[in-house]
Formats: C-alpha cells, sequence, structure tokens
C-alpha cells in the first residue's frame, strides 16, 4: 500500500497494546467528509477493511448517498497495519517487518476514540458502520462504548471471528509465509504474494459466481484473467502488512478483553445501539449462520441478508449494481429511524 497522500496522521505516541508492549510513536490515519454541527451529535465512524484505505470508502459517501455529507460528519480511520495508519512497512525502526507487535481491533477502536475525543470532543456516534474487518470494528465500538454508540450496522461482520473462519485466515496465510524468500530481506516475495492472492480469490466469491461465470460482468473473459488480476492487485501490498491485518483479524473478539472475561453472550447482551447486521446470504467465511446466532442476544437488533452470490464481495464499498442499492437502501432505513431508549 502506497502513501495516498489525501489523509491526515493523528499521533497517539507510544501506545500501550492490549496483548503487552507498546506501538511505538503509533500514528492513525483518517479523513473526514462533511461538516461536524455544532452539538456534535452528527458524527458517523466508518472504519476501512482488510486492505482497504480510506480511499476505498470514499464510493459510498457523498451528498444525496446514504452517507451524505450534507448531514453527517464522516470520520474514516485507516485499520493499523494498511500501510497508512502504523504498520510493519512504516513503523518505528525497532518495530518494522517482523518485528511488529499483534495489535488488536481492540487497539484499533481504543485509538480510534481517542482521535474522536481530543481533536473534536466527540462524546458520542450516530452510527458506526463496516464492512468485513470494518464491520468488526464496529461491533466492538458498540460492545466497548455501549453508552457513546447510537446505531451499529455491520456488513459481512461478525462480532467475533469464527472457528471456520479463522480456518480460511490460516491457509491464506500459509500461502503468504510459505515460500523461503519470505523474510525480513524480502519481506513480499513476488511468489508468496501470487499464492496468497489465488488462494483468497476462491474464498471472496461464492460457488454460483464462478458457476456461472459472473466474472464476466467484471470484464474478465476468463477464471484465468479474475486470478491474474487478483495476484497483480497483492502486488503492491507489504507482505508483513498483509499479515499483520490477518493477525488482527484473527484475533477479533468483542468479549475478549477484561470487561467481558471471553463471555460472548455478555459481551453482545451489553450492547444497547440500534442494531442492523447485514450479513452476505452466500458469504462463504462471514456466514450469516453467525450474525443470526449473535441476533438473540442483542436487545434492539435485526439481520436483513444481502441476496447476492457475489459472495464477500457482495456488501464491499466498490461493489455497484443491485447490490450497492439494496446495502444504501438499508443504510438509509437505519439511519433515518430512530433508535429506542434503552
Amino acid at each position: 500500500m502506497q502513501a495516498l497522500g489525501d489523509y491526515q496522521c493523528f499521533a497517539l505516541g507510544d501506545m500501550p497494546l492490549q496483548k503487552g508492549g507498546v506501538l511505538r510513536q503509533a500514528k492513525l490515519a483518517y479523513k473526514t467528509y462533511g461538516r461536524l454541527n455544532a452539538d456534535r451529535s452528527n458524527v458517523i465512524l466508518y472504519p476501512t477493511h482488510y486492505t482497504g484505505s480510506h480511499r476505498c470508502n470514499e464510493v459510498m459517501i457523498g451528498a444525496g448517498r446514504a452517507l451524505d455529507t450534507e448531514h453527517y460528519f464522516i470520520v474514516v480511520p485507516n485499520l493499523f497495519g494498511n500501510g497508512l495508519s502504523t504498520s510493519p512497512s512504516n513503523a518505528h525502526p525497532s518495530q518494522q517487518l517482523d518485528g511488529f507487535p499483534l495489535v488488536t481491533v481492540f487497539d484499533n477502536v481504543v485509538a480510534q476514540y481517542r482521535l474522536l475525543q481530543e481533536l473534536w470532543g466527540i462524546e458520542s456516534l450516530d452510527a458506526v458502520y463496516g464492512w468485513s474487518m470494518g464491520g468488526q470494528q464496529a461491533y466492538h465500538w458498540a460492545a466497548l462504548y455501549p453508552d457513546r454508540v447510537k446505531r451499529l450496522i455491520c456488513c459481512c461482520g461478525s462480532a467475533r471471528t469464527s472457528v471456520h473462519n479463522r480456518v480460511f485466515l490460516e491457509g491464506v496465510k500459509a500461502a503468504l509465509c510459505a515460500d523461503n524468500d519470505f523474510g525480513p530481506e524480502r519481506p513480499s516475495s513476488p511468489k508468496n504474494l501470487k499464492a496468497f492472492a489465488r488462494v483468497y480469490a476462491g474464498w471472496a466469491y461464492s460457488q454460483t459466481f464462478f458457476r456461472e461465470h459472473i466474472y464476466r460482468e467484471l470484464d474478465f473473459q476468463r477464471l484465468e484473467d479474475l486470478l491474474a488480476w487478483w495476484e497483480e492487485d497483492h502486488l503492491s501490498w507489504n507482505g508483513y502488512d498483509l499479515l499483520a491485518m490477518l493477525n488482527t483479524w484473527l484475533h477479533a473478539d468483542i468479549s475478549d478483553n477484561q470487561q467481558f472475561n471471553g463471555n460472548l453472550d455478555t459481551a453482545l447482551q451489553s450492547i444497547r445501539a440500534r442494531t442492523l447486521l447485514m450479513p452476505g446470504m452466500s458469504d462463504l467465511y462471514f456466514h450469516p449462520q453467525d450474525n443470526w446466532l449473535e441476533l438473540a442476544y442483542l436487545h434492539n437488533g435485526c439481520c436483513v441478508e444481502i441476496p447476492s452470490c457475489w459472495g464477500h464481495m457482495a456488501g464491499a464499498p466498490g461493489r455497484g449494481g443491485e447490490d450497492r442499492e439494496f446495502i444504501e437502501g438499508q443504510l438509509s432505513h437505519e439511519l433515518n429511524s430512530e433508535p429506542e431508549e434503552s
């Protein structure tokens, strides 16, 4: 991930980490859209996803959109490890590459909390919305700060990375680390990155997507063209940045902290926000059933599946067509609905 040059950085200093140690001279890259109103009540937090940045999220933001810059102040913080916020590729020299510590979703959310409080004095959020790992961050916000989040909107994400999801992640992780060239001297072997991309591509979409050759809608006439595009897209990444975000994802769990001591049911029950869960009906690793099981413990939630055969990618910010229309319709409905008093 190369610096985009259209964002700002919030200095966190030496940031204590949930699992031990500190992230030295940590910085959180972010971008804002729209204007903060006088009583600071129009804030939407929109965290980024795996291999994403604020620029990826921008396609969902704008005047007249569900995330309307005429009405909301939208803050997009970049995930640690994505090459913009502190990451193995840009960390303090003592923590670069294989010296980078484990940074959890909990750590990301604590840093985001500091950003909002220290820069703008923001005490509460009208909504937290995210896709994939962005949805996991949104879930953490609602559990860790239940009095500060009015709406939780999680698209193709979960409260805790499931066992099957972890198996998927361990598979792509093994592909990334298998080659002997993967080391401090050569952290982004093209062979490793290409293998990682090919394994990942098989999980990102559904069986129907491949069976019916729906990749042709992306102007790829052959399956090999799609796979080659995935390879090319990942060759720009630092392998250690990909690993850092993968490890964050592997450890995602709203209950894995001193507040809930690993009790997921209690963590879910603590959420007071009006909650919309939007799993993709054909998602292969954030399976809809995980959200339906979570829903049983939420005080004020609903679950609406995205009716798409695009798998996990149905919820991606850059996804157009009927999927985007469906998601924006659900977003608009939620943002225009008054949360109930808890």
